[in-house]
Parts: structure tokens; sequence; C-alpha cells
């Protein structure tokens, strides 16, 4: 299958401002094909042929999402006999999806991430509404970063979406809220750090895992409570993310820091989340590590980690 060759722990910073600008929809195919679970493996193989798609969307008639037929589906089905039978019977029923509302970021990680060759994208009220493949990301960003060849922004770090303050000792402060399953912003505290510790000349391999520790918690606020914020204080040679969230706890802590583990609904899984991995991976890429957690009483993580410059000769 098609990666998309982005690198987001070090690509250049128009780069990472056109994935976060940019979002699933703006990428996306749409109005789709699609067919329904009562259409014929043969029929949809027509289809597919006579439309140069290697990929139909299978859903009710209110389009919700049922199942996909993809080409590795069709050669079963001719491999094993049954192409003439109802596709409801040989879909593929666990679909990860892409929410239209997704930063670009959360595009290109999918591509990379999973071997599939297409997903399916949907609304706030979880109908399809379109379908994405590499060639659609790839085609756009080549789009997006010739407009930005000419006008790249020399934007500061102090400049970023956060609220900054600075603290008693000198230290800076900054905050970024989160929603729950609100696509539109999440990532962007991950995004910003990053940056901003680019800016600072901070060794890569310490923005790299910064960079992990807060995508990990500022998803898990996002698909597991009711929102909240994520705090980053930084200081000469130190920076710790405080994420503070408003949900239901974790009435197990032992459990949820083991690897593998995890509550994720049925919803959360087929965004491609629910690993059970956030936390460990957390824990594992930060230097210092807390968590206290009540039950209805939400949840406060604190990774901590020692800043070091980039070595001498050495872009950040």
């Amino acid at each position: 299958m098609l990666a998309i060759p982005i690198n987001q722990d070090n690509s250049p910073e128009a780069v990472l401002d056109i994935l976060c600008t940019l979002k699933v929809r703006d990428v996306m195919t749409h109005p789709i094909l699609t067919a329904r679970p009562s259409d014929t493996m043969r029929q949809i193989q027509q289809t597919m042929k006579k439309n140069r798609i290697t990929g139909i969307p299978v859903t009710d008639t209110a389009s919700n999402l049922l199942g996909i037929v993809s080409m590795d589906d069709i050669i079963s089905a001719l491999d094993s006999g049954w192409i003439d039978d109802p596709a409801g019977l040989h879909m593929t029923t666990k679909v990860i999806v892409l929410q239209e509302t997704m930063s670009l970021s959360f595009c290109v990680s999918y591509f990379n991430r999973f071997s599939y060759g297409r997903f399916p994208v949907l609304d706030s009220d979880s109908k399809l509404v379109g379908i994405v493949t590499a060639s659609d990301v790839v085609s756009t960003l080549l789009v997006a970063l010739n407009r930005e060849m000419e006008k790249i922004e020399q934007t500061s770090a102090s400049e970023s979406q956060g609220a900054a303050e600075t603290g008693p000792s000198g230290e800076r402060v900054i905050e970024f809220p989160t929603e729950p399953f609100n696509f539109e912003i999440a990532g962007q505290a991950s995004t910003e750090i990053k940056k901003l510790l680019k800016a600072a000349g901070i060794d890569q391999s310490v923005s790299r895992r910064v960079g992990i520790a807060s995508y990990e918690l500022e998803i898990n606020q996002v698909i597991h409570s009711a929102g909240g914020v994520m705090r980053y204080v930084i200081t000469a040679d130190t920076l710790t993310i405080e994420a503070r969230d408003r949900g239901p706890g974790i009435p197990d802590l032992e459990r949820a820091m083991t690897e593998g583990f995890s509550t994720a609904t049925d919803r959360v899984r087929a965004l491609g989340f629910g690993a059970g991995m956030g936390l460990p991976n957390t824990k594992r890429v930060s230097d210092t590590f807390t968590i206290e957690s009540s039950p209805g009483g939400g949840t406060v993580v604190r990774a901590g980690f020692t800043l070091k410059p980039a070595p001498e000769g050495r872009t950040p």
C-alpha cells in the first residue's frame, strides 16, 4: 500500500502548519459510489472495474457505514466461489474510519500506520460523507506546498494558538483546551509544542519524546473524557506536561498502566484508537511520570522532561 513520505517529527514548520490547517474534508473524494448489502459481489466488482476504483463502502439507505468491499474481498470471492453472494455476507465490517473534521496530520499518520488503500470519512453524526486515498492526500499537499513556497510564514513559537503566560520564576506556561471528540483542534497542542522546541534549538530526540507523550495524553482526553486542559510548564532546562481532564476517572490505575488494556468503545476503536498503549507509551518516553485519578473526579497526568540543546552543527 502507498505510504505518505512525511516525517511529522522532523518536518519543516510550513509542512506542519499545512497538516494542521487542512482537514480531511479538504482532501476527501465526495460524493462517492456506495453499495448496498444486498448487492452481489459481482455487481460491485463490475462497478469497481467500470469506475477504475479499488474499494466501495457499503451503506444502508440512511448513509450509515456497514462495511467496505475491497479488491482483496473481490479476489477472495472469486477464489472461493461466492462472487454471486450478497456483499453483506462477505464485506469487511471492521473498518477504520476518519472524521471529516480531523486535521490532515491524522490522515498522514493513518496511511503510514495502517496497511489500507483508503479510509471512509464520517461526519459528526457518523454518516458516510466521503472517502480518502493516499493519492488524494499527496496531490492536495503538493498544491498547498507550492502555494506556501512563495509565502512561508516565519511565525515565532510565541504566536502559537495556546494561551501563554509567564510564571513566577520566569517559567513559561502554555495551555490548550481539549473537547470530547473534537478533532478540529485535536493534535494542535502537540504540534505547537514540537514547533516551539524546534525553534528553541532543543535536541530532536527530546522534542520527539515530548511530542509522543503530548499526543498520547491529548488524544486520551479527546476520546475518553469530557474534555480538559493540556498545560505545559517550560523552564530553561525542563518541560512538564500536565494533562488534566474532566472525566469518569480511572478506577484501576495499575490495569490502566498495563500495555494493551483499554476501555475503548466501538466508536473509539473504529477511529483507530483504543489499543491501550497511550499511558504506557507516555510513561516510557518521559523522564518523570505521575498519575492521579478518582472515580468521577477526573485524571491528572504529569510527564516531565529534561531539555537539552541539539548537538553543535546539527539541525534540531
